[in-house]
């Protein structure tokens, strides 16, 4: 258990499961209209996502330029979530 937390197996896990959500909603949404639209729950998946690569570029002691990318990307996907549930 704790190699798959030492090389990041477990961040790449989350990660597929993020995107198996995100595509199961969207399909889910497509063919019934119901349930959330992709538009109110993408900002927030990308910035979870961004999190989630960040944490995994420290865990496989990247450049720490990769991990600030990460960071950084995370904010306007934050920002944007912010927003859009502010105006809602």
């Amino acid at each position: 258990m704790a190699e798959l937390f030492a090389s990041a197996r477990a961040v790449d896990l989350v990660l597929a499961v993020v995107v198996l959500e995100a595509l199961s909603l969207a399909l889910y949404h497509a063919r019934t209209r119901r349930g959330l639209a992709p538009r109110d729950y993408l900002a927030n998946l990308v910035a979870g996502a961004c999190l989630l690569l960040a944490v995994r570029a420290a865990l496989t002691h990247a450049p720490w330029i990769w991990i600030a990318l990460f960071l950084v990307a995370a904010l306007p996907a934050h920002v944007a979530d912010l927003w859009r549930r502010a105006r809602s």
